[in-house]
C-alpha cells in the first residue's frame, strides 16, 4: 500500500501538531512553577516589612509610653 502526498502531509502535520503542543505544555507549567516562586518571595518579602513596621511602632509607641510617664512624674513632684 503506497501512501500518497496527502495522506503523508497529514501525518506529518499531526506528529507536528502532537509535538508543538507537548512543548507547549512543558512550557506552560515551568511558567507555573516560576509563577508560583515569584508569588512565594512577594509573601515572604511583604510579612518581613510587615513585621518590621509592626515591631518599629511598638518600639516607638514603649518610648513615647516611657517619657511621657517621666514627665508626669516630674510634674507630680513639683
Amino acid at each position: 500500500m503506497t501512501l500518497t502526498r496527502q495522506t503523508k502531509s497529514k501525518i506529518m502535520n499531526k506528529h507536528f501538531m502532537t509535538i508543538f503542543i507537548s512543548i507547549a505544555l512543558m512550557s506552560q507549567l515551568s511558567a507555573c512553577a516560576e509563577l508560583k516562586q515569584t508569588g512565594k518571595e512577594i509573601g515572604h518579602t511583604t510579612k518581613k516589612v510587615t513585621t518590621a513596621i509592626g515591631h518599629g511602632t511598638r518600639d516607638t509607641v514603649k518610648a513615647i509610653g516611657h517619657e511621657t510617664k517621666e514627665v508626669i512624674n516630674e510634674i507630680k513632684e513639683d
